[in-house]
């Protein structure tokens, strides 16, 4: 193209504008030409902008524009604005520049990790300007985002009769059906991204543990271990995560010739999504243990600090008592099963939480859709979410994915296995969060009595916050500083959980 960038004069002739041409910018846009799309194409650089045209302006028709007044202006009407810059305060930026440039039933989409409290936000205060705005969240990556990503696009009805055919053309392909579905409305789209993204969270610190458990327990190399993770591609562990896994594992590094885990530095890094998505499930209720100790453990590793000070304390003190010898192809074969539970466990909580957060927010999510467009694209894509989205569509009320028949079996048929693994882990010394708090919850689900009954009484015992009975409908509280006499509760109210007329210790 031999126009400069900034020089629109011919009208509007895009269908679709992308601004903000980072890696997933780029590709995006890439991907939304390659399917024949004319994309209006703006970055606050135009350095970027020109960079897209050079490199790959033959991929389809791109306009492009150096000011945001003349990228509007590019954009047919209803004009379609997506926007792919950093979360927070840069989004709003944007929006706050775009929104004097558009009229009523123009679209907005954020296609970045948005907080989806910020997209409800957005939402209703474009919507009064008469605005679409449609939280999307996007995954797959910069592959997949040039490729065909996993697209979960919130907002209205009317805004996705535009966009749906556009995302669902461009969206990751399985068996034929687009890996895109209109999520819900409002924050619904950045809510379930959120939510995979913990999943994911757990996926991770899942393998890493079995990593760390096959390596430390066999004393084998990354390379071993790489084609172990290689073989369970081939049944039912077969996932993105767990065929890349295999490919790090066996990558050697070539400055040194070590493994290439080996010179990478075990502290890891996150964007927020994690972090937000415990703070949502605490919000919501909903125990989602497996995403949180995953979430925590990124946070350990991120004090190395602590980690050295605590190594060489203890190595002094002693007392750890070494395991004993082992099986090598049985203990491989319960870390797989014991993996495979953890990750059941881990798609069951998320799920959980994205019920929950429908049911508050009113979304009307349809988890079925949803195993089905995370079947291709995205980072979480497993071979189990054909088996997640049948038991969904055989009972959509299902309480929990955990008593759907199929996974009742892979949970019954692994437990053993489990309990081996994180028996040893704790014996040994292998620090495995995620298997054990997976475990422990699988547990706690499938008990008919929890201890909960005691933490019950000693809050009525120090803070007068009453209690329910097994027997007996209403509240109730013991006299216990005076003649431990049982004496009704107050009566209950909406919104209210504790009697402001009792005085609180705690």
């Amino acid at each position: 193209m031999s126009e400069r960038v900034g020089s629109n004069r011919g009208g509007a002739t895009a269908q679709i504008g992308v601004t903000g041409l980072a890696v997933m910018g780029r590709n995006l846009a890439r991907n939304l030409a390659r399917h024949g799309y004319a994309v209006a194409v703006h970055n606050r650089t135009p350095v970027r902008t020109r960079s897209l045209i050079a490199e790959h302006g033959h991929e389809g028709t791109f306009v492009p524009s150096e000011s945001m007044a003349d990228f509007v202006a590019s954009l047919e009407r209803p004009r379609a604005v997506i926007i792919m810059v950093k979360a927070g305060g840069p989004t709003d930026a944007v929006i706050d520049e775009l929104i004097p440039l558009l009229e009523p039933d123009d679209i907005v989409i954020d296609c970045g990790n948005a907080h989806f409290a910020d997209t409800r936000r957005r939402e209703e205060a474009l919507r009064a300007h008469g605005l679409h705005f449609v939280g999307t969240g996007v995954s797959g990556g910069e592959e997949g985002a040039l490729l065909g990503p996993s697209i979960m696009p919130g907002g209205s009805a009317e805004a996705y009769r535009k966009l749906g055919p556009i995302f669902e053309s461009i969206a990751a392909q399985v068996d034929g059906v687009p890996c895109c579905v209109h999520v819900g409305p409002d924050g619904a789209g950045h809510f379930v991204k959120m939510v995979h993204n913990g999943i994911e969270y757990a996926d991770m610190q899942l393998i890493a543990e079995a990593y760390d458990l096959l390596r430390e327990r066999l004393g084998a190399t990354p390379a071993e271990i790489g084609e172990v993770f290689g073989t369970w591609n081939e049944g039912d562990l077969e996932s993105f995560l767990i065929e890349i896994t295999a490919d790090v594992l066996k990558h050697v590094d070539a400055r040194t010739g070590k493994a290439f885990v080996d010179v990478v530095l075990d502290q890891a890094e996150q964007k927020g999504t994690g972090r937000w998505t415990v703070q949502s499930a605490l919000d919501l209720g909903v125990p989602i243990t497996g995403i949180a100790e995953a979430t925590f453990a990124r946070s350990l590793s991120g004090h190395p600090e602590q980690r050295a000070a605590a190594a060489r304390a203890y190595a002094e003190a002693g007392g750890e008592a070494p395991a004993g010898a082992v099986n090598r192809d049985a203990f491989i074969e319960d870390v797989r099963r014991a993996l495979y539970a953890s990750k059941i466990v881990a798609y069951a909580q998320g799920f959980d939480q994205i019920r929950a957060g429908s049911e508050e927010y009113g979304w009307q999510i349809d988890p079925a859709a949803l195993a089905t467009i995370w079947r291709g694209g995205c980072i979480i894509r497993a071979r189990f979410l054909n088996r997640i989205r049948e038991a969904y569509d055989s009972d959509p009320d299902l309480p929990t994915l955990l008593v759907a028949p199929y996974f009742v079996k892979g949970v019954a048929d692994s437990v053993a296995s489990w309990r081996r693994v994180v028996g040893y882990a704790a014996q040994a010394g292998v620090p495995a969060p995620a298997f054990a708090s997976s475990l422990a919850y699988y547990d706690g689900l499938r008990r008919d009595r929890l201890p909960a009954a005691l933490i019950q009484g000693l809050r009525d015992n120090f803070g007068a916050h009453t209690y329910r009975r097994v027997d007996a409908d209403g509240s109730f509280h013991t006299q216990w500083a005076g003649d431990l006499t049982e004496t009704p509760g107050w009566p209950e109210q909406p919104g209210v959980t504790e009697d402001p007329a009792v005085p609180r210790n705690g």
